[in-house]
Parts: C-alpha cells; sequence; structure tokens
C-alpha cells in the first residue's frame, strides 16, 4: 500500500475515499470528508492547511507515508477524530491544542466573537469569563478580540485546564488570561464580568448515548447535562446575576436543547442569532434578561434535585 501511494495529493485522495466508504460520521470541526482529510495530511506533515496546491505533488518519505497511514487507519478504523490525532483543531481562524480531554471546538459562538458581539454589546468589556471552557479556544479568542479585556477560563477538569492553560501560553495571552478550577461560578464568588461566554455540557443523555463512535471519543463530562440536557443551562442560568455586571451579556449555546429549554422557561427572552457559518442553539442575555428567568430555573434546579 505504501509503494502506490508516493505523492501528498494520493494520500488526501486515498483518506478521503477510505473515509467516504468507511461512512465516517463528520460534524467535529469539519462539513466534508475531503476537507477532514486535506487537514489530517496536511498537519500530520507539519505543513499549512492553506499550502498552495502546487506542493500536492511534492514525494514522500517512508516514515511519513508509515505515519498517514496508521493514522488514516486510527480515523476509519477506530474513529479516532481528526482533531485527536494531530493535536490540533481551528477556531475563530487560529489554531488550538486539543486531546482528549476537551471537546473539540465547533461552536458558532467564533461567529459572534469576530463580529464583536454587536450591535448586542455596546462597550469593549473590561471583564470576561468563559464558562466551561475546555481548550480555552472561546475565552483566548475573545481575549484576542478585545485587546484590553482580562479573561479568565474556568472549567470543573483539571485535564481540560492543562490544555487550556497551554493554548493560553502558545497564544501569547497569558498576561491578562488566568485559568480556574471552578465548578461553574464556585471559583470566581465575588467576581463580576461584562461578558460571559458558555458552551456548557447540554446534551440529554440518551442522545449522547446514541452518538456515533467519533464522537464517543470526546469526554462525556463535556456533553453530558442530566436527562433532557438542562442540568447545566439552568444552573447557568440561576446563578448568572450574581456574577453578570449590570451592563453587561450572557452568551449561552444550548444547541438543540434550546426548545426543551425555552419549554420549561417560557419567560426566556433575549437575542437567538442566526449564523452564517452554521450552527444555532445560542441564546444572548442582557442582565436584566437574566434577572427574569434566573428565580424560576433557581426553582426548576430544586425540583429536580427533589425527585
Amino acid at each position: 500500500m505504501a509503494e502506490e501511494l508516493q505523492s501528498i495529493c494520493d494520500f488526501i485522495r486515498y483518506a478521503t475515499s477510505t473515509a467516504n466508504r468507511a461512512d465516517v460520521a463528520l460534524g467535529q470541526g469539519f462539513d466534508s470528508t475531503l476537507d477532514e482529510a486535506c487537514f489530517l495530511v496536511l498537519r500530520s506533515l507539519h505543513l499549512p492547511p492553506d499550502m498552495p496546491p502546487a506542493y500536492a505533488a511534492a514525494q514522500l518519505t517512508a516514515e511519513e507515508r508509515a505515519l498517514l497511514l496508521e493514522r488514516i487507519a486510527q480515523r476509519v478504523e477506530q474513529r479516532i477524530p481528526t482533531a485527536y490525532l494531530v493535536g490540533e483543531a481551528w477556531f475563530a481562524g487560529a489554531p488550538y491544542r486539543v486531546g482528549p480531554g476537551v471537546l473539540i471546538p465547533r461552536s458558532p459562538i467564533a461567529e459572534l466573537i469576530q463580529a464583536d458581539f454587536q450591535p448586542w454589546l455596546q462597550d469593549e468589556p473590561a471583564r470576561i469569563l468563559d464558562l466551561c471552557c475546555g481548550s480555552g479556544c472561546i475565552g483566548i479568542a475573545a481575549a484576542h478580540q478585545f485587546a484590553n479585556s482580562e479573561v479568565d477560563l474556568v472549567d470543573i477538569s483539571s485535564e481540560a485546564l492543562a490544555i487550556a492553560e497551554r493554548n493560553v501560553e502558545e497564544h501569547g495571552v497569558a498576561d491578562r488570561v488566568r485559568c480556574l478550577n471552578s465548578d461553574v461560578y464556585a471559583g470566581v464568588i465575588g467576581q463580576r464580568y461584562e461578558l460571559i461566554l458558555s458552551n456548557p455540557p447540554y446534551v440529554p443523555n440518551a442522545e449522547v448515548d446514541a452518538l456515533p463512535a467519533e464522537f464517543q471519543h470526546e469526554p462525556a463530562l463535556a456533553l453530558r447535562s442530566g436527562d433532557d440536557g438542562l442540568d447545566l443551562p439552568l444552573r447557568i442560568l440561576a446563578e448568572t446575576p450574581q456574577f453578570l455586571a449590570e451592563d453587561g451579556l450572557l452568551v449561552l449555546e444550548t444547541g438543540a436543547t434550546a426548545d426543551a429549554l425555552l419549554t420549561a422557561l417560557p419567560d426566556l427572552a433575549g437575542h437567538w442569532p442566526e449564523f452564517e457559518h452554521g450552527g444555532d442553539g445560542v441564546v444572548m442575555l442582557t442582565y436584566a434578561e437574566v434577572q427574569t428567568v434566573a428565580d424560576s430555573a433557581a426553582a426548576l434546579l430544586r425540583q429536580r434535585q427533589e425527585r
């Protein structure tokens, strides 16, 4: 096999064909098997993902061919996501370190960050919180976008925070971005933020169990949120008034669980933006809008705990 495949183009074609034949699942940062194959091959060879096409005919060494065959087999046979195989995923136009301890970045919040959260955020936020940060990509991207802001990245997972800390260092923002071990807001008591960003676990348990094999490699802690997916979103809404500045904005991703959240909290207002590059289920709430539903969210949480 390795003797028949010689060039970068050969391996991209082979990886694409093999993935199509195996019917691999997409959705972890790629919309097509060809895009994923290009990323897998190029990043495995330490080449830029936007490498000029003229280099596609470049011949590979025996060692490089063996590595690519191994990774293609791992992707197809073991269903290991490409991001974990190469240790990298892109978010908001920049690369981030990833590993099995963090969710693979794919949040549509990236689009909002790049648009400065306009027209909903009036002023540049002095303090930003990335709640349930995982790799830290959301908070770090916000730090790049708002160059004068201080950012806290919080997560309950020490494994995730280790990866986030590495991303903070590699992105050169350690002077104003810190990582904190925290169960939701527990580690930032007394703090107030003008912008709180959160892509928390929001997938119902049964749906996590039914996900394709690729998604089973991601940490369950970053996905599971109770039988209906509302455990973490409700907790965040209940506790946010203590931590959001009065002129602040909460950006909360709930994905496909948005309908269940609206059913549970019919008074939930806010703005649900549409995204040019895909994704949905993100609500943007002012301090007043969070206050309106915080008590109801807290009451629902107590009811669920008493069952």
